[in-house]
Protein backbone atom coordinates (compact mmCIF):
# COMPACT_ATOMS: atom_id res chain seq x y z
CA UNK A 1 0.00 0.00 0.00
CA UNK A 2 1.46 3.38 -1.17
CA UNK A 3 0.86 6.10 1.37
CA UNK A 4 0.18 9.32 0.15
CA UNK A 5 0.87 12.67 2.36
CA UNK A 6 -1.59 15.78 1.59
CA UNK A 7 -0.77 19.22 2.64
CA UNK A 8 -4.17 19.95 4.12
CA UNK A 9 -5.12 23.57 3.55
CA UNK A 10 -7.30 25.35 6.89
CA UNK A 11 -10.69 26.00 6.69
CA UNK A 12 -11.86 29.86 7.30
CA UNK A 13 -14.03 28.28 9.70
CA UNK A 14 -10.95 27.61 11.91
CA UNK A 15 -8.42 30.41 11.32
CA UNK A 16 -11.45 32.52 12.52
CA UNK A 17 -11.30 30.33 16.27
CA UNK A 18 -8.01 30.86 15.45
CA UNK A 19 -8.16 34.32 15.37
CA UNK A 20 -10.60 35.26 18.03
CA UNK A 21 -8.43 32.98 20.92
CA UNK A 22 -5.80 34.93 19.78
CA UNK A 23 -7.45 38.49 19.97
CA UNK A 24 -8.51 37.68 23.47
CA UNK A 25 -4.94 36.40 24.71
CA UNK A 26 -2.48 39.02 22.62
CA UNK A 27 -1.15 41.09 25.14
CA UNK A 28 -1.97 44.36 23.87
CA UNK A 29 -4.29 45.41 20.55
CA UNK A 30 -1.51 46.14 18.47
CA UNK A 31 0.50 43.22 19.20
CA UNK A 32 1.60 41.69 15.58
CA UNK A 33 0.16 38.69 14.55
CA UNK A 34 2.01 35.43 14.60
CA UNK A 35 4.04 34.12 12.05
CA UNK A 36 1.56 30.64 12.16
CA UNK A 37 -1.51 32.24 11.83
CA UNK A 38 -0.07 34.65 9.01
CA UNK A 39 0.48 31.81 7.22
CA UNK A 40 -2.89 30.41 8.05
CA UNK A 41 -4.16 33.03 6.75
CA UNK A 42 -2.46 33.41 3.40
CA UNK A 43 -3.33 29.81 2.85
CA UNK A 44 -7.25 30.90 2.73
CA UNK A 45 -6.66 33.77 -0.02
CA UNK A 46 -6.01 30.79 -2.66
CA UNK A 47 -9.47 29.55 -1.83
CA UNK A 48 -11.46 33.17 -0.77
CA UNK A 49 -9.79 35.86 -2.05
CA UNK A 50 -8.06 38.64 -0.83
CA UNK A 51 -11.21 40.39 0.32
CA UNK A 52 -13.39 37.73 1.10
CA UNK A 53 -10.16 36.81 3.37
CA UNK A 54 -9.54 40.23 4.67
CA UNK A 55 -13.33 40.36 5.22
CA UNK A 56 -13.79 37.49 6.94
CA UNK A 57 -11.17 37.47 9.33
CA UNK A 58 -11.38 41.94 9.95
CA UNK A 59 -7.76 41.97 8.61
CA UNK A 60 -6.69 45.14 6.68
CA UNK A 61 -6.75 44.39 2.80
CA UNK A 62 -3.27 46.31 1.98
CA UNK A 63 -1.59 44.30 5.01
CA UNK A 64 -3.05 41.07 3.99
CA UNK A 65 -2.20 41.83 -0.20
CA UNK A 66 2.07 42.72 1.06
CA UNK A 67 1.72 39.63 3.39
CA UNK A 68 0.64 37.40 0.15
CA UNK A 69 2.90 38.74 -2.11
CA UNK A 70 5.79 38.81 0.34
CA UNK A 71 5.03 34.66 0.17
CA UNK A 72 4.86 34.77 -3.75
CA UNK A 73 8.17 36.86 -3.86
CA UNK A 74 9.72 34.03 -1.67
CA UNK A 75 8.40 31.13 -3.99
CA UNK A 76 9.84 33.06 -6.60
CA UNK A 77 13.54 33.10 -5.36
CA UNK A 78 13.31 29.75 -4.12
CA UNK A 79 12.27 28.60 -7.83
CA UNK A 80 15.01 27.87 -10.04
CA UNK A 81 15.57 28.30 -14.14
CA UNK A 82 16.24 25.50 -16.20
CA UNK A 83 17.53 25.16 -19.76
CA UNK A 84 14.97 23.99 -21.44
CA UNK A 85 15.71 22.22 -24.90
CA UNK A 86 13.35 22.43 -27.89
CA UNK A 87 12.78 19.58 -30.41
CA UNK A 88 13.02 20.68 -33.93
CA UNK A 89 9.58 20.49 -35.25
CA UNK A 90 8.65 18.72 -38.20
CA UNK A 91 7.68 21.53 -40.25
CA UNK A 92 11.10 23.59 -39.13
CA UNK A 93 8.91 26.42 -37.79
CA UNK A 94 8.90 28.25 -34.29
CA UNK A 95 6.20 29.99 -32.71
CA UNK A 96 7.29 32.29 -29.89
CA UNK A 97 5.12 34.41 -27.75
CA UNK A 98 6.25 36.79 -25.50
CA UNK A 99 2.92 38.42 -23.12
CA UNK A 100 3.25 41.48 -21.80
CA UNK A 101 1.14 43.29 -19.62
CA UNK A 102 -1.77 44.54 -22.41
CA UNK A 103 -0.43 42.47 -25.31
CA UNK A 104 0.74 39.42 -26.32
CA UNK A 105 3.52 39.55 -29.65
CA UNK A 106 3.77 36.18 -31.30
CA UNK A 107 6.25 35.35 -34.36
CA UNK A 108 5.96 32.63 -36.27
CA UNK A 109 9.69 31.50 -37.38
CA UNK A 110 10.03 29.50 -40.53
CA UNK A 111 13.23 27.00 -42.13
CA UNK A 112 14.89 28.56 -38.89
CA UNK A 113 17.57 26.25 -37.15
CA UNK A 114 18.10 26.39 -33.40
CA UNK A 115 21.90 27.96 -34.05
CA UNK A 116 19.70 31.06 -35.36
CA UNK A 117 17.36 30.51 -32.78
CA UNK A 118 20.13 31.13 -30.27
CA UNK A 119 21.65 34.05 -31.96
CA UNK A 120 18.41 35.41 -32.29
CA UNK A 121 17.44 35.49 -28.88
CA UNK A 122 21.24 37.16 -28.03
CA UNK A 123 20.67 39.75 -30.46
CA UNK A 124 17.03 40.62 -28.76
CA UNK A 125 17.87 40.04 -25.16
CA UNK A 126 21.86 40.48 -25.16
CA UNK A 127 25.17 38.65 -24.94
CA UNK A 128 24.01 37.47 -21.37
CA UNK A 129 20.79 34.97 -22.89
Amino acid sequence: MISTTRTRRPRLETVQRRFDRWREKRPHIRAPLPPRLWKAVVALVSEHGLYGTARALHLDYGTLKRHVGAIDRDERERMTSSFVELPPPADHAYVIEVEGAHTTVRLRLNGITLTDLAELTRMVVGPAA
